[in-house]
């Protein structure tokens, strides 16, 4: 929703999608601007055509979908498994597949990923390597789509965000402790980095982290 905001706020009409069309509609209702809301749901990518039917051209697309898995391989849940690598990489390919003739030449797209991707953790095999396989989705995106750019953003912790900001204050002040600038990623700072990525025209095929220097410690 901060991107949305920061994208209408400059005068950009902005699409907002998410599985639930009746929220998707009240968050983009909620931001001054021209904003509409979609029922999306990456899930499902054959009905992704249908939903994307009604948008017309594309400047900036942002890829944000984000579902939370603790999927250890001892107890491993396939459904589970599928539906995530699905839904982050069939899913975003799909929105890319049905939108390329939209794409304005000068267009941008950011893909989020995430830090899981370089620092796993237990029940995190899914999650590590669908973050890595965003990395090699931005390759070839970046490739095929020429002179489309593509990138890529991995947040880190992001203290703010509805994740992290009702955690227990010792675990927050634990990963502040280990993060080199003093204080968590906001939810202001992912915002910043994508429309860096969004606007900066020699950016193309770039994984950028945002964690506030966490990976170095």
């Amino acid at each position: 929703m901060r991107l949305a905001e920061r994208c209408a706020a400059l005068g950009e009409r902005v699409v907002v999608t998410g599985r639930d069309g009746g929220r998707a509609a009240g968050v983009a209702a909620a931001i001054p601007g021209e904003v509409v809301g979609l029922g999306l749901d990456l899930s499902v990518p054959d009905g992704i055509g249908g939903c994307l039917s009604g948008v017309g051209g594309v400047r900036w697309l942002v890829l944000a979908a984000v579902e939370r898995d603790a999927n250890v391989v001892r107890e491993y849940d396939v459904a589970a498994a599928v539906r995530l690598v699905t839904l982050k990489l069939v899913g975003y390919t799909e929105v890319v597949h049905q939108l390329v003739g939209r794409l304005a030449v000068d267009a941008s797209v950011v893909l989020f990923g995430g830090l899981a991707w370089r620092r796993p953790y237990p029940g995190s095999t899914t999650i590590t390597t669908i973050n890595g396989g965003i990395s090699g989705l931005v390759a070839t995106l970046a490739v095929e789509l020429a002179p489309v750019r593509v990138n890529a953003l991995h947040p880190g912790v992001v203290g703010d965000s509805p994740e992290w900001v009702g955690k227990p204050a010792g675990v927050l002040a634990g990963l502040v402790a280990r993060t080199p600038l003093g204080r968590l990623a906001c939810m202001d700072d992912i915002a910043d980095a994508a429309l860096f990525l969004l606007s900066n025209r020699a950016v193309n095929g770039v994984n950028l982290e945002v964690d506030g220097g966490w990976l170095l410690l």
